[in-house]
């Protein structure tokens, strides 16, 4: 029998909350050309004598107040749905779990999978929504490990999956918690992206004519991995299946850092939806499968804070996919395909 592998990667998180170990994850995640895509010699000196020195404490306070006693949700939900998935997976398949940033690495992942001599690994980076800096940073760290081994055996790589249907499904299985006609609006709020890195990706597949606008109204041959157009798309399949009415819903980015990221921006939306009278709102973070510090803060703590001093009552985060049993077998689907 064949042996096969599984390799889950996620972006990653400090071994603790401490200034020092949370200004170590930064500077890693930082530091990658992908994700601050400028001039090299300008990115060294903004991450680490601007961005690092003066992100890392406030960082460090948010940190603390996700942080759980066994430790980060990130990496404590990646290895329960690792676990999780090894379980149901044929005795000929071996999971592995990584994070882009910090532990367990990406390298010390792949070793542990050459050492299964697998004849065919398949990689599944846990971001729905296809962009250069997390699946691409992602892919490229394993292909710069790779491409030294001696032997190379056949990869499946998973560059996205957000409009598949079981990863859809895990979603909406996960929403039936909530009943969607109880709330003034709901908002799909995904990570923000810096707009040139849509339009250099659009560039890049040939697609000169992206005004981030329209063109992601449906998923084309020219948007089929422009990041934008999959979070649209994420929002619509969910529309449809959940029954929201027209007019009751939107998608917006959060996390930016400056006003050239994607919009609308979801503290912006948060605000002006309680200003214009709604009391009760749910929010979906699609980009995220597992809960962090942008759902687990930004969203229940920061968001709900927003929304309260605008005229706002409540905001409700619907709960990340995590490790749940449907997203498990979900996930075995995607990377297997059976």
């Amino acid at each position: 029998m064949s042996k096969e592998a599984i390799l889950l990667i996620n972006l990653g998180t400090p071994d603790n909350p401490s200034p020092g170990k949370v200004g170590k994850y930064l500077t890693q995640f930082l530091n990658d050309r992908r994700v601050i895509d400028i001039n090299p010699i300008a990115r060294f000196f903004l991450v680490n004598f601007i961005i690092v020195p003066f992100r890392s404490f406030r960082a460090s306070k948010l940190y603390k107040v996700i942080w759980t006693k066994e430790g980060s949700p990130l990496l404590l939900h990646s290895i329960d749905l690792k676990n999780k998935l090894q379980k149901i997976v044929a005795e000929n398949i071996h999971v592995e779990l990584a994070m882009r940033y910090n532990k367990p690495s990406i390298k010390t992942a792949l070793e542990n999978i050459r050492k299964q001599r697998p004849d065919k690994i398949h990689i599944l980076p846990l971001y729905p929504q296809n962009a250069s800096s997390s699946t691409g940073s992602s892919l490229e760290n394993v292909l710069d490990t790779i491409k030294s081994w001696e032997v190379i055996p056949s990869l499946n790589v998973v560059s996205k999956f957000y409009d598949h249907p079981k990863f859809i499904d895990a979603l909406v299985s996960e929403a039936k918690n909530y009943n969607v006609n109880d709330y003034d609006h709901i908002i799909f709020s995904y990570h923000g992206l810096p707009e040139r890195q849509i339009l250099k990706a659009s560039k890049h597949y040939g697609n000169s004519t992206c005004q981030i606008g329209n063109c992601c109204n449906k998923i084309t041959e020219n948007n089929r991995y422009c990041y934008r157009a999959n979070c649209m798309e994420t929002t619509r399949q969910l529309v449809k299946a959940l029954n929201i009415q027209e007019g009751k819903y939107l998608s917006s980015f959060q996390s930016r850092l400056n006003n050239k990221w994607l919009k609308p921006y979801s503290d912006k939306v948060i605000a002006e939806l309680a200003q214009k009278g709604a009391k009760k709102i749910l929010v979906f973070s699609p980009a995220f499968v597992a809960d962090c510090l942008e759902t687990v803060y930004e969203i229940s703590e920061e968001y709900q804070k927003i929304f309260k001093e605008n005229g706002g009552e409540n905001v409700i985060l619907v709960k990340s996919l995590n490790s749940s049993d449907v997203w498990v077998n979900a996930v075995k689907e995607i990377v297997l395909g059976r």
